[in-house]
């Protein structure tokens, strides 16, 4: 199954992911990491669209 990567050397936690995602799949840590929840990630890409650093893709 697909499923949706953020790099965290490329992110540079501006939240657009976050802001964008239509399901709430981009969670936030409590200390500022980004990550997609599998479960609520519907994989339409909206997130990587969006990353200015082209820090989200796609893995099979």
């Amino acid at each position: 199954m697909a499923r949706m990567i953020i790099n965290q050397d490329k992110c540079i936690h501006c939240a657009t992911c976050e802001v964008e995602c239509p399901f709430k799949a981009v969670l936030i840590s409590d200390k500022g990491i980004f990550s997609i929840d599998d479960e609520l990630c519907r994989r339409c890409g909206i997130c990587a669209s969006v990353c200015p650093m082209d820090a989200i893709t796609k893995e099979e």
